[in-house]
């Protein structure tokens, strides 16, 4: 359920917005989703765990207000990180 080092690298490079960048909200929200379809696969086989379904709520929420925020500053870049995720909006 947890992320590897190698996809998290991985997840860095293709959404870093310049170099040594590790935090910026566009990185952040790609790990986050990352983290949220390995989550959803591991709940669609183990319907009664209710702890990782929690986990799963509050991940979803922090990814919500990371897009929140990268919409209120810069549409443009939201639109643009919404279709290179496949999230839908």
């Amino acid at each position: 359920m947890s992320i590897t080092k190698e996809k998290k690298l991985e997840l860095i490079g293709d959404f870093k917005r310049s170099d040594g960048d590790t935090g910026s909200p566009d990185v952040q929200i790609a790990v986050l989703s990352h983290r949220i379809k390995e989550l959803t696969g591991h709940l669609k086989s183990h319907k009664k765990d209710f702890a990782s379904r929690r986990g799963l709520l509050m991940l979803v929420s922090r990814r919500r207000r990371l897009l929140d925020y990268v919409r209120q500053k810069d549409p443009g870049r939201y639109a643009s990180l919404i279709e290179r995720l496949n999230l839908r909006k």
